[in-house]
């Protein structure tokens, strides 16, 4: 059963060449948080859990990074945090960045503010992937987050992770992010500026609307074509308003 399992996973594959926020789809969906009111007692053990445990473990010392993330995915779905976590924490050293990113995914998963350590860490991985998994699921407990963590991204050597924590702050109603977003809206790289400006937008409609007349002369011309859009729908709302009023 876990080879043809194996079998499926390793067949669908065929993400190496997407972007980085794109190469794993599942580390971006938003799993459901499974619920942890009993995450301080142990799962009651059973023949059943020590086989599949067992082969868990045979699987993530598998030579091949895709088996031991199908590993993380198959096994640790359903699992409960006493037997998770031991193992996914030894995971998070594993050599393949997928392999890692797979492994903070799961743990995100749990919505428990104990793997924060663990996101904490990996906010620093060498793998943009990863630190992009570790950024989401840091804003998934952001009652812990430290605007200093944040300030390390403005200067993150991979534009994706810069746009997505732009793009993750404008989802997210964190005071002093204001800052952030202004500095990031002025990227060298022109997704990241996008992303920013869209979030002051959504979050600071007066400073938003104040960068987004700036950026009508952007040097990008999607930006500038962006811009001139949304500031055009932003103008025909009131009057669209008194339009119906009149109507009336």
């Amino acid at each position: 059963m876990t080879d043809r399992f194996r079998l499926i996973y390793l067949k669908s594959t065929g993400l190496e060449n997407l972007p980085p926020d794109q190469a794993s789809p599942s580390f971006e969906e938003e799993k459901p948080d499974r619920s942890f009111s009993s995450s301080n007692n142990p799962a009651p053990e059973t023949h059943a859990t020590r086989e599949i445990l067992k082969q868990a473990k045979a699987d993530l010392k598998h030579p091949d990074p895709k088996v031991r993330i199908l590993a993380v995915k198959f096994y640790f779905e359903k699992s409960h945090l006493s037997i998770t976590l031991p193992l996914l924490q030894e995971i998070l050293s594993d050599p393949d960045s997928g392999v890692r990113a797979e492994a903070l995914s799961s743990l995100i998963t749990f919505g428990n503010p104990i793997v924060s350590p663990f996101l904490k860490k990996h906010l620093r991985d060498p793998d943009p992937m990863v630190r992009m998994v570790a950024l989401r699921g840091m804003f998934r407990f952001k009652e812990k987050m430290d605007l200093n963590l944040l300030m390390q991204f403005l200067s993150d050597e991979s534009p994706w992770v810069r746009r997505k924590a732009a793009t993750l702050l404008g989802w997210n109603q964190l005071e002093g992010a204001l800052p952030i977003l202004t500095e990031m809206s002025r990227d060298e790289e022109p997704k990241v500026r996008k992303a920013a400006i869209f979030s002051l937008v959504t979050l600071y409609p007066e400073e938003g609307e104040e960068r987004l007349m700036e950026a009508v002369t952007d040097s990008d011309p999607d930006i500038r074509k962006w811009a001139r859009d949304h500031l055009n729908r932003m103008l025909e709302r009131p009057v669209t308003k008194i339009s119906s009023s009149l109507q009336r």
